[in-house]
């Protein structure tokens, strides 16, 4: 699996632009997900272009949950590539040449790539399950890290999670993990690795992660 931040806070590659919001691209099991896209279509696009990925190749979208800052690139990137998109139940989005799938409960999107869910109304999170572990990607945590992760740990150990945190701090919570890469709105970023400094992976635009 490889997964490639495009949008985020900050630029690990300093050829890409930051800005508030957040986006990646998960490869897995044959799949190109589009996830999120991040707050303003010209900075995703920018961004997309200078990392080499095409737009078109794009398989389908998933939007963690309708805040500006996640869904901003959203209508220009169908404008070029009107695939599938799967958004939480309560978003309300309306487009007629798109295929909109709502997700409300925990949901399989493809072998070994599920949906958390909609979890309290608002977020869901994508898991991808893989022999050494399920990973979680998440756009904000608003539902809570502890919801998200229970609900992933269903698909199996969570070794991995990555995205935006908000102001979570139960940092017990990820004593378990393998890796955590703390992205996006997360407030307490330094302080997750001065904790766990073997395990914390920086993240920014063209950061590529791989398991």
């Amino acid at each position: 699996m490889k997964i490639t931040i495009i949008y985020d806070n900050t630029a690990w590659d300093k050829n890409l632009k930051s800005d508030w919001g957040f986006s990646c691209l998960v490869e897995a099991f044959g799949k190109k997900i589009l996830f999120d896209t991040g707050a303003k279509p010209d900075i995703l696009m920018y961004n997309m272009k200078k990392l080499n990925i095409d737009p078109l190749q794009v398989d389908e979208v998933f939007i963690s949950h309708s805040h500006w800052d996640h869904t901003g690139g959203l209508s220009y990137f169908f404008s070029l590539n009107p695939v599938t998109v799967y958004i939480p139940e309560s978003f309300a989005l309306s487009n007629d040449k798109i295929n909109v799938i709502r997700v409300n409960k925990k949901r399989k999107l493809h072998d070994n790539i599920y949906s958390t869910g909609e979890l309290k109304r608002i977020e869901q999170s994508l898991i991808i399950k893989e022999n050494a572990g399920v990973t979680v990607i998440a756009g904000c945590s608003h539902p809570g890290v502890q919801e998200i992760l229970t609900a992933a740990s269903e698909m199996g150990k969570v070794t991995t999670l990555i995205g935006g945190l908000h102001g979570f701090n139960e940092f017990h919570l990820i004593d378990s993990l393998e890796n955590i890469c703390p992205t996006h709105c997360t407030r307490f970023i330094r302080e997750i690795k001065d904790l766990y400094p073997g395990k914390t992976i920086e993240g920014g635009a063209g950061r590529v992660i791989i398991t």
